[in-house]
Order: structure tokens, then C-alpha cells, then sequence
């Protein structure tokens, strides 16, 4: 990252360059397990890689950041005794504003709940809300947790940074030509598309409410089977954020300095950095209103060294002066790349396949996408983003519901293999390119119960079914499940206490099993199999009644199996009859 903005520096930032490499140097210092010699691409030493982006980026898209580390002496924070308002005895910058604090707190909750192996740290969540937003510009949120004005980060038009055209019709960051990163926690629009969430419970995925974007950013670095409390994955999860070293051992500072002690300071109080990364300042983006006013706090009374990107021919960035009136402007300049050649997706074989698969299972099936030139000509190096969508709980392999491939030389994206959960039904695969407004390819695929077609007593179950009135029956009954043949693990069942043979519905008297509350029940779901196609029901209780009764367990697929059970007074349970695993005994 920092050679890929150092290359960014214009004439007259040596003096930048030289405080950005001390600050490194200094950031590598202060950062716990970070070299701090390699500030190009590699990770730390037994760091793994990073969990790829499904839209093909970091979460900011890389944009640049504030690189201003924190003191080097230890928060030490004391909050007022009282009631009222915290008052800062410690370091300043250990104060973080009031709901930008809770903000992270409840989403480190949340993530505790749902995801508690990742063991998320809410300091990690403000050390990136310091570095991409210097908390939401000082705690600059409403009552709810909305900026009061928007955050936006550079145009990435590919001039100085990346490319990434406008894929929200400007929807978040009011830019329909490029994307911009927005919010406190800078998400740009397609990674929010696929990441966001609603953080305060509104309704609305927000990513200018700091409860929205701090859920948001948990999640995401949460994603896969990640720990951050292991050193490796968290680096992993930084660096999937911001791909950079630099960005890395800035973040970690700022949790390592948070975790020492910090307090809450009013909304709107808290300090704003000062410095950027790429040898620019906070005036250099429209995230800084004062951007070129002098004695503005945040520019120490100097304008930006750049131009705003809305405003690339201003006279502070060192370009030629405006022409005068009446020069017609020169035409706008767009960087030609492989997606604005795409003029359709076409299916590259997927439709050989069948798209179906089992509860639980893996689909055989893959999906398969080219891009085309309107003559039909293959395009590679398109990025194509896979989107599940639908009543499922499919995924991709990962766990993901979107996931972007870069088309290969014949112009063709495989999307990674699906995953059906356990929820049945149909859904939708959507192929799309990104940054390019194409009309895009769907792909229908089926998940399906598991059934079994044979029903059989398991081993051990062939006594005699007995018990004396009021009493419980010594056995439980355990069946067998195969589906032509093989073991047929996970399938639903239902047993029943039916009243004959030719009458299926639910007996009202005779044995029953009890329910959590110890009540009779005659009628049991949601029982399944185990791994071994096995199932064994819960104990048996008879009423007062004698006599022969029936029990009967189905399965999806037409596995059925009867079990005779018989209620006598001593003496004459003996001459009951054993259970029958014929399935011709169903009705």
C-alpha cells in the first residue's frame, strides 16, 4: 500500500515522504507482532493470507487512510466519578465519542452470539474507525448513530488510485461515473452491497450509521472460520480490510493502545487526525469540508496539497492554469479497460449440469459464466460477481453469498462450488459484471429433502414390544434408514401412534411419549437420523388401556416401518407379538 501511494506523490511532497517513513518506522515500533521492515505486500512472518474480498478488493477498495499513531505513553484514562459526563484526565486521544464507543461495544455483543469463535475485540473495531474515519470526524453522529454529513473517500477513477467504476448508480456515495468509500468505517458500495447490516435495529442498512458499518465491519472480519485472537487471522483480517503493511501495523497500534484503557468523551468532541496516507492530508478527500481554507484545525492553517478528485483542475494541484472563457473543455478521459468491452454474459456450460442437491450436500454441479464483446469475441480479466438470492440457506463454499472471479483467458468465471443447508426450496444464482451495467445470467438450482425408501428394526430391536398398564416399555425402539441401499444419514422422520393398520390418524388412548414437559404425546417430528441412517425414539409409556397398538415411523421417500406394541396385565404380556419391520404393514 505504501509503495502503491508513494508512487502517488506529487512534486514538492519530499518532505511528506520523509515524515510518512518515519512514520512507519515508528508505526512498526509500536504495532505487537509486526515486523515493520516489509512495508510492501508481505504479511508478517506465520501470517496467513488474506480472506479474498467477494467483490475482488479490500472493504475500502484500498483507499487511503489516516496515518497518525497514537502517543506513545499509555491512555491511563480516568472518567469522572459522577454521573454526568466523562471528563478526560488521560491522554486525549484515548477518548473516543459516547455512541461511536457503543457503537463498537454492541457489535463486538453481537458477534459474540452469533459468530463467538472469531472472538472480535471491539478495540480492533475502533482502531479501524480511528484510522479510516478518526471516529466517525470526532463522534459527528445524530442520536441514532447517522453522520451528520457524509464521509467519502477519493474517487477511485484509476487516477492515483484504483479503478473501481460505479457500481450503485450512486445510490451511497452520489457518484454514478466512480465508486468512493463511505461512512465511518468506509465500505465502498460493492462490498456494502453484499457485507452491510442494520446495527441499531431501523429497518435500513446505513453505511453513514456507525452501528450499521461497525456491525458491518465485524462481520466481515469475522468471515470464514477466522480467530482473532490467533495472531495470524487477525493480520489476515486487517489486511483484507486495507491490503498494506503500513495500514496493518497503524491499525494494530490503535488496538493495542485502545486495549490499555480508553473513555467516552461527548459526541462531536473528539480529536481529528491530521495526516493521510499516499503523502496526503484530511483536505485532500471530501471527507474534510475545510479542504483549502486557511487556518482550518485539520490543515494547521494551510490548503490541501491536492485538489479534491471533484475538482482536478484546481490550482492547488499543481496543473495548468484555467483557460480563457470560451475555451470549449477537452473531452473527459476514461481508462479503457477489459469490463468496458463487455457487451453481454453468456452461460459457458452450466446448463449441462443439474443444479439439485440433498440437505447438507455439496452440489456437483458448477456454474459457469464468459464474457463476450457484442461480436462474441471472450473477455478476460473481468471480474463477474456469483449472487445467491432466494428463501435458502445455500451458500458458496466458505459460507459466503456472494462471491466475484476474475474471468480467465477463454473469458470464462467458474463460481466456487455451491453448499445447500437444510432448508428446502428453489433459489437463484445471479452472474453480473462489476462496474458494468450488463444484463446479467441466472441460474436456477434446488435443494431437496434427504429421504430414505426403506425402513428397517435395527439390530437389537427384534424383542418383543411389552409393558403393563401405566407403566413404560423396557426398549426403545431404534430403526434403520437406507436409501436404495446405502445409509440414508440425516433424514427426517415422524412416528406416530396410529389407531389401525387401515387408519393412519393419530390413536387418542394407548401408549404415547412424553414431551419436554412431560406431557403424552402420540405424535412426534423433527426427528432425523444419525450418520449412520439410525434412529432411536424416546421411551414409551402406556395408559391404563390394554391391548395391541401400532406404531409408525416415516420417512420423506417412502420408508415405512410398523412396530406392534402390546399393553397386558402380568402374566399375559408373554404371548404379545414382536414388532413388524415389513413395510407392507403401512397403510
Amino acid at each position: 500500500m505504501a509503495a502503491h501511494f508513494g508512487r502517488r506523490l506529487r512534486k514538492g511532497a519530499a518532505t511528506t515522504a520523509v515524515a510518512a517513513a518515519a512514520v512507519a518506522a515508528l508505526s512498526a515500533s509500536q504495532a505487537p507482532g509486526a515486523t515493520g521492515e516489509d512495508h510492501g505486500r508481505q504479511t508478517t512472518a506465520g501470517a496467513s493470507a488474506p480472506l479474498p474480498d467477494p467483490t475482488g478488493g479490500g472493504a475500502t477498495g484500498d483507499s487511503p487512510y489516516y496515518t497518525d499513531l497514537p502517543p506513545l505513553n499509555s491512555p491511563d484514562p480516568s472518567p469522572s466519578p459522577s454521573a454526568g459526563t466523562p471528563v478526560a484526565q488521560g491522554a486525549a486521544e484515548a477518548g473516543i465519542p459516547a455512541t461511536v464507543l457503543d457503537a463498537y461495544k454492541k457489535a463486538e455483543a453481537e458477534l459474540r452470539a452469533s459468530k463467538p469463535g472469531c472472538n472480535l475485540p471491539w478495540q480492533l473495531l475502533a482502531a479501524i474507525g480511528k484510522v479510516e474515519s478518526g471516529q466517525a470526524r470526532g463522534g459527528e453522529v445524530d442520536a441514532h448513530g447517522t453522520t451528520l454529513r457524509p464521509i467519502l473517500g477519493p474517487v477511485l477513477d484509476g487516477n492515483g488510485f484504483a479503478l473501481i467504476k460505479d457500481t450503485d448508480h450512486g445510490a451511497y456515495d452520489g457518484n454514478a461515473q466512480y465508486d468512493q468509500a463511505v461512512g465511518p468505517m468506509q465500505f465502498i458500495p460493492s462490498t456494502w452491497a453484499w457485507a452491510g447490516r442494520d446495527g441499531n435495529g431501523d429497518g435500513k442498512k446505513d453505511p453513514n450509521n456507525i452501528y450499521d458499518a461497525a456491525l458491518a465491519a465485524g462481520h466481515y472480519l469475522c468471515r470464514g472460520d477466522r480467530d482473532l485472537s490467533r495472531e495470524a487471522d487477525l493480520h489476515s483480517a486487517i489486511l483484507g480490510y486495507n491490503d498494506s503493511q503500513d495500514y496493518l501495523n497503524t491499525v494494530l497500534s490503535w488496538m493495542e493502545y485502545y486495549r490499555k484503557g480508553t473513555y467516552s468523551v461527548p459526541d462531536g468532541t473528539g480529536g481529528l487526525p491530521a495526516h493521510r496516507s499516499g503523502g496526503g492530508t484530511p483536505g485532500s478527500t471530501p471527507s474534510d469540508p475545510h479542504k483549502g481554507k486557511p487556518g482550518s484545525k485539520d490543515q494547521g492553517g494551510q490548503a490541501g496539497p491536492s485538489p479534491s478528485p471533484t475538482n482536478p483542475g484546481g490550482k492547488d494541484g499543481g496543473n495548468p492554469a484555467p483557460k480563457p472563457p470560451g475555451t470549449p473543455a477537452p473531452p473527459p478521459t476514461t481508462p479503457s479497460t477489459p469490463t468496458d468491452t463487455v457487451d453481454h454474459l453468456e452461460d459457458a456450460g452450466t446448463g449441462t449440469t443439474e443444479l439439485t442437491a440433498k440437505t447438507g450436500d455439496a452440489f456437483t454441479g458448477t456454474i459457469s459464466t464468459r464474457a463476450e464483446t457484442k461480436a462474441g469475441a471472450s473477455v478476460a480479466k473481468v471480474r463477474i460477481r456469483f449472487t445467491i438470492s432466494g428463501d435458502t440457506d445455500a451458500t458458496f463454499t466458505g459460507g459466503e453469498d456472494v462471491a466475484t472471479v476474475v474471468t480467465d483467458a477463454k473469458g470464462v468465471a467458474k463460481a466456487p462450488a455451491l453448499q445447500a443447508g437444510e432448508r428446502t426450496g428453489d433459489f437463484k444464482v445471479t452472474a453480473t459484471v462489476v462496474g458494468r451495467s450488463v444484463k446479467g445470467v441466472d441460474y436456477q438450482a434446488t435443494v431437496t429433502e434427504r429421504t430414505a425408501d426403506s425402513l428397517t428394526a435395527a439390530t437389537g430391536s427384534d424383542t418383543p414390544m411389552t409393558c403393563t398398564p401405566g407403566g413404560e416399555f423396557a426398549d426403545q425402539v431404534q430403526v434403520k434408514a437406507t436409501y436404495q441401499g446405502a445409509v440414508a444419514d440425516g433424514v427426517a422422520a415422524t412416528a406416530t401412534l396410529i389407531k389401525s393398520a387401515v387408519d393412519p390418524t393419530e390413536n387418542d388412548k394407548g401408549p404415547y411419549f412424553k414431551d419436554a414437559n412431560g406431557k403424552a404425546v402420540r405424535t412426534l417430528t423433527g426427528l432425523k437420523t444419525d450418520s449412520k441412517g439410525l434412529l432411536t425414539l424416546p421411551k414409551l409409556y402406556a395408559d391404563d388401556t390394554t391391548g395391541t397398538f401400532l406404531l409408525r415411523v416415516t420417512t420423506p421417500g417412502g420408508g415405512t416401518l410398523t412396530v406392534q406394541l402390546t399393553v397386558a396385565a402380568d402374566g399375559t404380556a408373554s404371548a404379545s407379538p414382536s414388532p413388524s419391520p415389513s413395510a407392507s404393514a403401512s397403510s
